[in-house]
């Protein structure tokens, strides 16, 4: 096919841009800052995270994307078109998009995301499972007839699936992952020492502090933030014990989700993965002790992949070495004409 083959790991917190034989080119926050009056774009990515909680009355800052699925269509469409103009300059030809998608998104989103991907400028666009592309780029080997369970937990959703034969076979969708967490230790701060922080300090501390299962020598950090009762700026200390009795909750949930899919699996494969073990992926993965929480759910040994953020990207990267692979597997590129009846063909099978 004509034109760049890129791959867009589209998701809740970050997008992560994959272009053939140059590998990951772009890893850019997913918000946007936009006038508050006009609603005109300002800026997008990683220029406005550093904005969040200092941004004045006139700047409205904007998640385009809520638990793994576009929630504002307009920012998302003026995020990618800049984006893949940047990679792509005056190229003759348009690029080939494939992009990934939680496992349990509706036929209306998929269809969203494809006229996403040809409206921002695209000539075909090709929908994957993150799980997929996550053990893919995990090193996983999914094309035997073979059980294996990833998990993939990003920011807005935690994806689990069971996968063989380059397909999947079992999976589940919940959306309980990064950003809840961030929310629990926001809550849990204010709740038990009457201090309010914003989300980007609560992400600081659960990546220098947090864990999934409680550490065996506890440590701590110095935080700042502000005192709800005098509104005055304030430091305060806070252990990682408090950090996971702040998620603990939350953690439970996605421990008994990849139960859950275990219990939903044929026999030959749940032998299969407990043989091979679970591979954790995305940015959660990086969380201390999450490996033991979902070891000591399930019984199976439990391995978090190396470099576990960009593993869905890297996934794309290594799908787009054989297109007739993804043909074979049923993965279509889509032009847009092709979107309207694609909907149609696949209704009832969503």
């Amino acid at each position: 096919m004509a034109g760049l083959n890129i791959g867009i790991d589209l998701g809740t917190t970050s997008v992560v841009i994959y272009v053939q034989k140059k590998g990951i080119v772009l890893s850019e926050a997913s918000v946007a800052a936009c006038d508050t009056d006009t609603g005109k774009i300002l800026a997008i990515g990683n220029m406005v995270y550093d904005m969040i909680g200092r941004n004045p009355d006139s700047v409205t800052i904007i998640r385009p994307m809520k638990d793994g699925v576009v929630s504002d269509f307009s920012i998302v469409q003026s995020m990618l078109t800049y984006y893949i103009q940047k990679i792509c300059g005056n190229k003759m030809f348009k690029p080939n998009i494939v992009i990934c998608t939680p496992s349990s998104v509706t036929n209306l989103e998929k269809r969203t995301i494809l006229e996403l991907a040809i409206s921002s400028g695209a000539a075909r666009a090709c929908l994957m499972e993150e799980p997929l592309a996550a053990a893919i780029g995990a090193g996983v080997d999914v094309s035997k007839p073979s059980g294996v369970m990833v998990v993939d937990i990003g920011g807005g959703t935690t994806d689990i699936a069971v996968l063989t034969m380059g397909s999947v076979a079992v999976s589940d969708s919940i959306k309980t992952a990064g950003n809840v967490l961030n929310e629990d230790i926001v809550n849990y701060v204010r709740r038990e020492r009457n201090i309010l922080i914003g989300e980007n300090m609560a992400e600081s501390i659960k990546k220098q502090v947090g864990c999934a299962y409680l550490r065996e020598a506890e440590i701590a950090m110095n935080s700042r933030g502000k005192n709800y009762i005098t509104q005055m700026p304030c430091n305060f200390e806070i252990s990682s014990t408090e950090v996971y009795l702040a998620m603990r909750e939350k953690l439970e949930i996605i421990g008994n989700a990849v139960r859950a899919v275990l219990e939903k699996t044929p026999p030959e494969m749940s032998a299969d993965i407990a043989d091979r073990g679970i591979y954790l992926t995305g940015g959660g993965a990086l969380l201390e002790g999450m490996d033991e929480l979902i070891y000591r759910k399930t019984g199976i040994k439990t391995k978090v992949a190396e470099d576990p953020v960009n593993c869905v990207a890297n996934g794309l990267g290594e799908t787009m070495r054989s297109f007739d692979k993804l043909r074979e597997n049923g993965y279509f590129f889509r032009t847009g004409d092709d979107i309207q009846s694609y909907t149609r063909e696949h209704e009832d099978l969503m």
